[in-house]
């Protein structure tokens, strides 16, 4: 090698001629051997670009068309499928839908994709690669949304080994249509399902398999719902037919959920229970209390249509009956029933004060009975002491009250005749209605919850 300073000052002395032959070769030697001018002009090698050409070049993905399936023409692609649910979030009744996060893997083989390794070990890549080969194009059937979760980076996973095969992995959230019968809500038990099945590649050319049966299926045992009881997943593979396409396989994840009652037991049932069982306390009240028993009457049926309301603000507006339907609606009959029993003890006490006002007018003796100016006051005012044999002491609890009518045999004084007279009395219970509701009301009420429990239960 020569150094430069040498160079230079030989350049200055020497001729033109000679001057520019030997600059021409010391350049042409200093190029062809890349002497000190090297470390300027090459740069260091991009070792990400590297590694990213010689996996490329390892899997020859260039050397493959990547956009027809593996073995095209040939028999259809076995996809095996296994699934781990990461969660089973909200279940709404009213929008008949269910949101669950799960790992979704996918394995088949592509022998595109095979490699030669001294070692057998695979190779773990990230989502860029995927878009660069051919997967599986799954999708949810009756999902209403979905994605991927991105954070913070796309979740999804590739791995290939030696020999072709492939392990296709993502992390997804859907929220999926589930068709909940609700006859028989809250004491109901619902099944809903979540359907993985080819957009495009009908069972000739892909077959969709769960891995390991149901084993293919796991749950995280930390899941848990506020309103409902998990049961039991599984799963089950059938054939999906479309006029215009033809067939294709489809995957279910089937799960079925017990809906918990105590929540609807503390905020439904016990105060419907409640508002029926106070309105029999007008049962117990004074028939002449109206100011007692018309409030409580009211106030336990105003009570119990708000309760209806609120439930039905927080179902879906379906067409049939359900099973709180039923209990509520019998609970509100009996309230107003309650009101209409108290309609009919002062309707009938009042036509026996007017019958009884008639007949004291018609008495030709008051039979002590104090100043006849009292015949005129209503009913309830008439003090029962003051009639001779008017008042009667409590039977059984009950106050009866008689009234005197007068079987008068004709006494004509100016003829002579004498006449008898003989009296009999009348008895008339006015707080029969009151007395048999107290026992009839209740009995009915319990054997409609025997019946109605037996049957929901």
């Amino acid at each position: 090698s020569i150094h430069p300073t040498i160079l230079i000052a030989y350049l200055q002395n020497a001729n033109d001629t000679v001057a520019e032959l030997f600059i021409f070769l010391t350049l042409s030697f200093i190029c062809r051997n890349k002497l000190f001018f090297s470390p300027i002009l090459k740069r260091s090698p991009d070792k990400t670009k590297a590694w990213g050409t010689k996996t490329e070049h390892l899997l020859r993905i260039d050397d493959h068309e990547f956009t027809m399936r593996p073995g095209f023409g040939g028999p259809a692609v076995p996809v095996g499928v296994d699934v781990q649910v990461e969660s089973l979030d909200a279940i709404s009744e009213v929008d008949m839908d269910f949101t669950m996060t799960l790992y979704l893997r996918h394995y088949w083989k592509d022998e595109r994709l095979s490699f030669r390794s001294n070692t057998n070990q695979s190779l773990t890549f990230d989502s860029r690669l995927v878009k660069k080969i051919w997967v599986p194009d799954m999708f949810f059937v009756h999902s209403k949304k979905s994605f991927t979760h991105d954070t913070t980076t796309d979740n999804v996973m590739l791995r290939v080994y030696p020999d072709g095969k492939v392990l296709y992995s993502l992390r997804v959230t859907v929220t999926a249509m589930c068709s909940m019968d609700l006859s028989r809500f809250p004491l109901d038990t619902q099944t809903c399902s979540l359907e993985i099945e080819s957009y495009a590649y009908t069972d000739d050319d892909l077959m969709l398999y769960w891995k390991e049966g149901n084993r293919s299926l796991n749950i995280d045992e930390r899941i848990s719902l506020s309103q409902f009881l998990i049961r039991e997943f599984h799963t089950t593979t059938k054939l999906a037919f479309y006029s215009s396409t033809g067939w294709y396989n489809r995957l279910y994840i089937n799960f079925t959920l017990r809906r918990h009652i105590f929540f609807f037991l503390l905020q439904t049932y016990f105060p419907a229970t409640l508002m029926v069982m106070l309105s029999w306390v007008s049962f117990w009240i004074d028939r002449r209390a109206v100011p007692a028993r018309v409030p409580l009457g009211i106030t336990t049926v105003l009570t119990m249509s708000t309760i209806i309301t609120g439930v039905n603000a927080s179902m879906p507006r379906v067409s049939y009956i359900k099973a709180v339907d039923i209990y509520l609606w019998v609970s509100f009959v009996f309230v107003f029933l309650s009101v209409i029993e108290y309609a009919a003890v002062n309707y009938l006490s009042t036509l026996q004060e007017r019958k009884e006002r008639k007949l004291r007018e018609r008495l030709p003796c008051t039979c002590g009975m104090a100043h006849p100016g009292m015949m005129s006051a209503s009913y309830s005012e008439v003090d029962a002491n003051t009639t001779g044999n008017y008042g009667m002491p409590e039977e059984n609890g009950v106050k009866r009250e008689r009234i005197l009518v007068q079987l008068a045999m004709e006494n004509d004084q100016v003829t002579g005749h004498v006449g008898s007279s003989a009296y009999s009395n009348v008895w008339i219970d006015t707080h029969a209605i009151d007395k048999y509701s107290r026992v009839i009301f209740p009995g009915s009420y319990i054997l409609f919850n025997i019946i109605y429990w037996s049957i929901y239960s």
